[in-house]
């Protein structure tokens, strides 16, 4: 936290922006299908209005283009990455995906960007039934993808980082979590996996702990711009019900540095006293 206090007080580590809201699964520990903002998406202006913004940004930064949201079925996801590539050198971006819309060509448009930490991909069970029960796909699509996808890194042919990810249904790792974490070695050796623990979006769903830090946010030094506009006070506030500003009227420098937000980093506030950090468990 301190070094996010020493280059970040001024300036976002991450911008998280939801070009789309539009997703094809039903995952059951995400809060997507009681959004209202569905279908809405941010106009080209504004997302050139932001990148333009962001050239002024003096250190190196995390763009993420996810948040609530499906990115890949946004046609402009890789335009959009192309153009932080050629205008943002100090941008890194995060890749976010479920799996199922990993086309060739989306995996093709990924291995010629520059600047990707990874491309993450949330799988989060092995068992065909029990994939589609949680997400609401069809595994034997998302894990041929995932296969066409690991023959290419096998090949050289894409050399970013891909990781593999499950949401445990518990805080402490179970058996199964075990059992998806040897099955994605087996059968895809070449990527990594993690072990995501449970967390309630801010009460949107019954998932989490009780158990609250007693100290500040990493995600005081980040920027969770949704489809609307609106952004809201973090990644885990996915109903934008706490927004902080709206990028289609405000400055990112503007809305990242309004008093309100900023004295939680400046004065490394404890979550516990502030609502509604104080009910979350990240």
């Amino acid at each position: 936290m301190s070094h996010l206090r020493q280059f970040y007080l001024d300036w976002p580590h991450e911008v998280s922006i939801e070009t789309q809201a539009r997703c094809n699964a039903s995952c059951t520990f995400c809060p997507y299908t009681t959004l209202d903002r569905i279908g809405e998406r941010l106009s080209d202006e504004v997302l050139d209005r932001i990148i333009e913004e962001l050239k002024d940004h003096p250190w190196p930064f995390f763009l993420s283009p996810f948040k609530v949201n499906e990115p890949f079925l946004d046609k402009r996801l890789l335009p959009f990455c192309r153009k932080v590539n050629a205008l943002l050198p100090k941008a890194n971006l995060r890749l976010f995906t479920n799996g199922s819309a990993l086309t060739e060509h989306n995996i093709d448009g990924v291995s010629d960007l520059v600047s990707v930490v990874h491309l993450w991909i949330s799988l989060n069970d092995h068992r065909a039934d029990e994939y589609h029960s949680l997400m609401g796909l069809d595994f034997s699509r998302t894990a041929s993808n995932l296969d066409m996808l690991h023959t290419k890194v096998s090949q050289g042919l894409f050399t970013h980082p891909v990781v593999v990810s499950k949401v445990r249904q518990a805080m402490e790792i179970s058996a199964l979590d075990e059992d998806f974490h040897a099955y994605v070695n087996k059968r895809w050796p070449l990527f990594g996996v993690h072990l995501i623990k449970p967390d309630g979006w801010l009460g949107d769903i019954a998932l989490g702990s009780d158990e609250i830090p007693d100290t500040g946010c990493g995600r005081w030094f980040e920027l969770s711009i949704t489809a609307t506009g609106i952004v809201s006070l973090c990644c885990m506030d996915g109903k934008a019900q706490f927004p902080i500003g709206d990028v289609k009227t405000e400055s990112l420098f503007e809305i990242y540095n309004r008093p309100s937000y900023r004295e939680r980093r400046v004065g490394n506030l404890s979550r516990k006293g502030i609502h509604p950090c104080s009910t979350c468990s990240y």
